[in-house]
């Protein structure tokens, strides 16, 4: 990976050289494609029509300039040009391969990084055991902490749990009103089953229970408030629960060689305040503030930067605008690009919006 990073900089180098000695210009941010046939060379630059409108020539004149200069570099066997201003380029490919494979023969550790990286994932519903889907996330999480540390980065890897979430509230209303059972009777059960797949069942079975009457809800809803504040044997059930789920979770993705840093419990978050009182520093910095009016009235509201990229985002939708607007007169693209307008200020501007009433720190911490 390191080889194909390096060779990318090296062409983005010489693209960024061969830009300034043909038009004395920075290009700035070099991308790349991969044609669609192999025949067709191994990378495509499309920087000519980035620079067409700086420099107000045609893009294809720009490529065949570039052509000219790239072909100076160690990296490039040939450029052409193809369309009206793609810049096709056909590397030295046996200097590449070896290369690479010199990099696997005799890796070396990349340079250490800066700062600490943080990677939550997997993060199961602690209600059942572990589904296809939940492997296929963890799996995506550990390749992306192997690939930063293999970058030099150190990185700590995080889980978090729901342990008070209304999964695990469900799973409590089955024991209690369905089957019965104390905490003593779901210990039993636990030592005499697959636990986390008799969860699952049992979940199953309390959905279909809320669906034959809806006024059950209010079952789980207090089930929830009982979790969540503690002190009871509901709050009890469904930490031995969440505690037990959660170790044949670790075992399953032990046997992937998945493992992390710290399991991060809500519960935990919830007992020890934490969400209270970073919502006071949040008060206190003025980094959110009561909304007076408007459809948010009553809700604590973030102020939020706009990022470069929402920046870009607004941008492109302003120019689909345009452009769609300009397709036909049949008004059909632009009521189509002012939508993706509308979306994206939307995107732009979003609040996270958070009840004044919800002082405590569960209905805090549900919408974070």
């Amino acid at each position: 990976m390191a080889v194909i990073l390096d060779l990318q900089q090296r062409l983005s180098g010489a693209v960024k050289q061969a830009a300034r000695a043909a038009f004395d210009i920075d290009p700035g941010a070099v991308s790349f494609q991969y044609p669609p046939r192999v025949e067709l060379g191994d990378l495509a630059l499309t920087a000519p029509f980035d620079l067409a409108k700086t420099l107000r020539r045609k893009p294809r004149e720009i490529a065949e300039r570039l052509a000219g200069e790239l072909t100076a570099s160690s990296d490039v066997r040939r450029a052409e040009v193809a369309g009206g201003g793609y810049l096709n380029l056909f590397l030295h490919r046996g200097s590449f391969a070896a290369g690479l494979h010199r990099s696997l023969a005799e890796p070396s550790p990349a340079a250490r990084r800066p700062g600490h990286v943080i990677v939550e994932h997997t993060s199961i519903n602690p209600n059942k055991a572990a589904h296809i889907g939940h492997l296929r996330n963890a799996c995506l999480g550990d390749t992306f902490v192997r690939l930063l540390r293999h970058r030099g980065f150190d990185v700590g890897i995080q889980n978090y749990i729901d342990d008070t979430g209304v999964q695990v509230a469900d799973v409590v209303v089955g024991f209690r009103v369905l089957e019965g059972k104390t905490l003593d009777g779901v210990q039993q059960i636990a030592e005499t089953t697959r636990f986390d797949y008799y969860c699952w069942d049992l979940y199953a079975r309390v959905t279909e229970w809320y669906e034959q009457d809806k006024a059950r809800l209010e079952v789980r809803a207090r089930t929830l408030h009982d979790i969540e504040h503690g002190g009871n044997q509901n709050a009890e059930i469904a930490a031995f629960i969440a505690d037990r789920i959660v170790r044949c979770h670790l075992e399953t993705m032990a046997r992937m060689n998945v493992d992390y840093d710290l399991l991060t419990w809500e519960g935990d978050i919830l007992r020890l305040k934490f969400w209270a009182q970073a919502f006071e520093v949040l008060k206190a910095k003025g980094a959110v503030y009561l909304r007076k009016e408007g459809r948010l009235a009553g809700c604590w509201a973030g102020r939020f930067l706009r990022s470069a990229a929402s920046e870009s985002r607004s941008a492109w939708a302003r120019t689909a605008t345009r452009r769609r607007g300009a397709r036909g007169a049949s008004g059909s693209g632009a009521g189509s690009g002012a939508a993706l307008a509308r979306r994206a200020r939307r995107r732009s501007s979003r609040s996270r919006c958070m009840r004044a009433s919800s002082g405590s720190s569960s209905s805090s911490s549900s919408s974070s």
